[in-house]
């Protein structure tokens, strides 16, 4: 008799807890699956965008993640015209994708402070260049990157679903809402 190493998709509970599970640890293990998901917004002119970020942080209690940006990039621009973001994960090991709905936040200045100030020398280069983000170059290496506290930013993205689907031997698909409680029912996958 072989044990399914994916008993955690046959019920609602532990298939959400192996989402957090793998979400908090896409925050500390530069290996996870979760640890670059795409996040997907919709640029100012109404087109869709997705681009490859890093979880920073993810809070099951409060139903939020964290993830850093330049204040300049089009990604802030576009969240703050429409706040809202889709986030997506697919974890190939354990045939399963996540895919998050979330309003975003954006927090900068005093908000975001304390986090430069622990953020080590090498990674502040990311936030700060001249020009700014996604703008046309005459060539390639034609910018500059100057660390930057007013150029760093961080979106938190309260989630308010989650949709998660598991591709074992029977697909399983479930979602769970913030509005519910989290509670989640069972989708046709």
């Amino acid at each position: 008799m072989t044990t399914d190493p994916f008993g955690w998709a046959r019920s609602l509970e532990t298939l959400f807890d192996q989402v957090w599970t793998r979400l908090s640890r896409g925050v500390h293990d530069r290996h996870a699956p979760a640890r670059h998901p795409t996040l997907a917004t919709v640029s100012t002119s109404g087109r869709p965008q997705a681009r490859t970020v890093v979880l920073r942080a993810a809070d099951k209690g409060n139903g939020t993640i964290l993830v850093y940006t330049d204040l300049q990039s089009h990604k802030v621009a576009e969240l703050r015209t429409s706040p809202f973001a889709a986030l997506h994960i697919w974890d190939s090991g354990a045939h399963l994708q996540i895919r998050l709905a979330a309003s975003a936040s954006i927090l900068t200045g005093t908000d975001v402070a304390e986090l430069w100030r622990k953020m080590p020398d090498h990674a502040r280069m990311a936030y700060g260049s001249t020009p700014s983000p996604g703008i046309p170059l005459s060539d390639a290496l034609g910018y500059t990157k100057i660390p930057d506290p007013e150029a760093f930013a961080v979106l938190h993205l309260t989630i308010d679903s989650i949709d998660v689907v598991h591709l074992g031997p029977n697909h399983r698909r479930a979602e769970y809402c913030r509005a519910g409680g989290w509670a989640g029912h069972w989708l046709a996958p």
